[in-house]
């Protein structure tokens, strides 16, 4: 007696606004939306692959009451790694930049260490693209985005005095355009992240900038726009589909007590904690994090200002602790098969950038990210974002 054969559904979904497609479809669809059968085909294995459309995608600007065309959601070929990189990211101009203990050239060093370790090479990176203005009115209001059309405004933003003397029009081509291109970078990662199960963006994380203001070197709030630092928290307030995690140095931030309110797990440190405790905290509280809210996509703010001898972070966290950081965040989503957007935000040493680099290239060593890393399978849950 022969046996039956058995023949195993695989479906995709396909956005026909934007041209993303997913393997999940909870939480990137707007609610009431129908989806229909597009095409049906046998695929290697004896698979069958259907291909769902849906009218419009949670990742179209469409569906946030802002109909406009974007140039972020291009289709990425499969050679390419969802490691999202530009060099116009980094910000030189007259030697202004180094005013600021923030290393503005950090990303284009983190490129160069993983290109002499033979990891990269430039056709496996994907090209950021510059987020436009009405990218960025998604989240922004009007009149902030004016605002920065004021050299006095961005000096404040970018803690760099002296370029309160500088022609706007320099000012956004020196200082502000590099930052455009980073949150474009940070959206694009986070369409990514959802098709690819993960997705890096070299620069990027600028979480003290909120819809209507800016600080600390952030003038964009690339994270927020990825998913729709305390400028983020203060975006998701009461917006019960975002968990957001923190982990930080309970004297010195947040200092924005009403965003502080946003935080649902808190994780306060003192100064000078080291590795093993910061560790220990780290992955005891996101493993009940994600037990409390069991997420669809993680936003990872993988600062390096915890490093130790960072005089704005004052914790003493060495560079291996760092790695092992990343490490066990990276391995918690893979194990929970929750798609993770990672973003390099702060850190004021020079040394961050081999830092960051090191973690990628441990990331691939055990498996974590690279080709071959597994995409993320479809899993049905009601559940919000967690940052």
């Amino acid at each position: 007696m022969q046996g039956k054969s058995q023949c195993s559904v695989r479906i995709r979904y396909s956005c026909c606004c934007c041209g993303a497609s997913f393997l999940r479809l909870r939480d990137l669809v707007v609610p009431g939306q129908v989806c229909r059968v597009n095409q049906s085909r046998l695929v290697q294995g004896g698979s069958l692959l259907l291909t769902l459309t849906i009218p419009i995608c949670l990742f179209c600007p469409h569906a946030y009451g802002r109909p406009h065309t974007t140039q972020l959601y291009q289709h990425v070929p499969e050679t390419r790694w969802p490691i999202v990189y530009s060099p116009r990211y980094n910000i030189t101009f007259m030697g202004l930049e180094k005013l600021h203990p923030f290393d503005a050239g950090k990303w284009g060093k983190v490129i160069s260490f993983l290109k002499e370790e033979k990891l990269l090479s430039d056709g496996m990176l994907v090209e950021a693209r510059e987020a436009s203005e009405e990218d960025l009115l998604v989240v922004h209001t009007r009149r902030y985005l004016n605002e920065l059309k004021w050299s006095f405004a961005v000096a404040t933003i970018t803690e760099i005095p002296p370029v309160i003397f500088l022609p706007n029009f320099l000012v956004q081509r020196k200082v502000l355009k590099p930052l455009r291109i980073q949150t474009g970078g940070t959206i694009m990662a986070g369409k990514l992240a959802v098709e690819r199960g993960w997705a890096i963006n070299v620069g990027g994380g600028f979480h003290h900038c909120s819809s209507d203001r800016g600080g600390g070197f952030c003038a964009y709030a690339d994270i927020t726009l990825a998913i729709k630092g305390n400028g983020h928290e203060r975006d998701f307030m009461g917006d019960q589909r975002v968990y957001i995690m923190d982990v930080y140095n309970r004297h010195i931030y947040p200092g924005d007590r009403f965003a502080k309110q946003a935080i649902r797990r808190k994780v306060e440190l003192e100064w000078g904690t080291e590795d093993d405790e910061y560790l220990d905290k780290v992955e005891r509280n996101l493993k009940r994090a994600l037990q409390e809210h069991p997420p669809d996509v993680m936003v990872y703010n993988a600062g390096t200002d915890i490093l130790e001898g960072d005089r704005l972070g004052g914790l003493s966290i060495s560079p291996q602790g760092i790695v092992k950081r990343d490490e066990l965040v990276f391995r918690v989503a893979r194990r929970c098969q929750v798609p993770i957007l990672m973003v390099t935000s702060g850190g004021y040493q020079k040394r961050t950038a081999r830092i960051i680099a090191d973690s990628i290239l441990n990331l691939y060593d055990l498996g974590l990210i690279g080709p071959e890393s597994a995409s993320i399978s479809a899993q049905n849950s009601d559940t919000p974002m967690l940052l």
